[in-house]
């Protein structure tokens, strides 16, 4: 589902933000990847989604090899990696609703089809009865669930969930994680990048520490100590 093959990034001429990362990870899991900041986390991230290029090395997501694809199929790309982020980036101007459904009219989805497939994915993040609210009506931890629905609604294979549950309280966060695992039991692929300890020893998953930009270490159901 996702290789990486003696992968590299450098800025300029010596800031190395990943040194030869080898990872592989399999359909349906559900992986953390952590380590503290300045580690190499999001650059791994902006590398899976494609907004970056490698320095060196292969990468290979859902049978596509990056070294290949040509840049009018990156938004094809992207339908199948979706991703979340710590600061939900909404559309303030519409609603819930509309939010999620955007998503697929820039697909060029029939409206006839969107109307039927919204609600669906409303009913699966739990915000049954908030379809008309903007988002200024909602809570941060509602926020979040408005915008994981925004990506899956189009069913990617992958899901990256790129500090998700940083600007949200203990509960919040706690909901946002249960909707995530939710997401991986129906067959998506879930990466986790946080920095909260107690989701991650709590959840007893997979956990890769990135340190310095290389896998310091890849647990099978690791814990994550700073």
């Amino acid at each position: 589902m996702i290789l990486l093959d003696r992968v590299s990034k450098v800025y300029g001429k010596d800031s190395t933000a990943l040194n030869r990362i080898n990872l592989h990870i399999e359909a349906k899991e559900f992986v953390c990847i952590v380590g503290q900041s300045g580690a190499g986390k999001s650059t791994l991230m902006r590398l899976l989604t494609r907004e970056d290029s490698p320095t060196s090395g292969k990468i290979i997501v859902n049978g596509i090899d990056y070294s290949t694809l040509r840049k009018k199929d990156i938004p094809y790309l992207r339908r199948k990696v979706g991703t979340v982020f710590q600061d939900f980036k909404l559309l303030p101007n519409k609603t819930v609703f509309e939010n999620i459904a955007f998503a697929l009219e820039i697909t060029g989805m029939p409206h006839k089809r969107i109307q039927h497939t919204v609600p669906k994915v409303i009913k699966l993040v739990g915000l049954e009865g908030k379809e008309d609210q903007f988002p200024t009506q909602l809570s941060g931890g509602e926020r979040q669930r408005v915008a994981i629905a925004r990506s899956v609604v189009r069913q990617p294979k992958i899901l990256i969930a790129d500090e998700p549950t940083g600007n949200l309280d203990p509960k919040h966060a706690w909901d946002i994680i249960k909707l995530l695992l939710k997401i991986n039991q129906h067959g998506t692929t879930v990466l986790l990048t946080t920095h909260n300890q107690d989701i991650v020893n709590a959840l007893k998953r997979r956990v890769v520490t990135i340190k310095n930009g290389r896998i310091a270490k890849d647990q099978a159901r690791g814990n994550y100590s700073t």
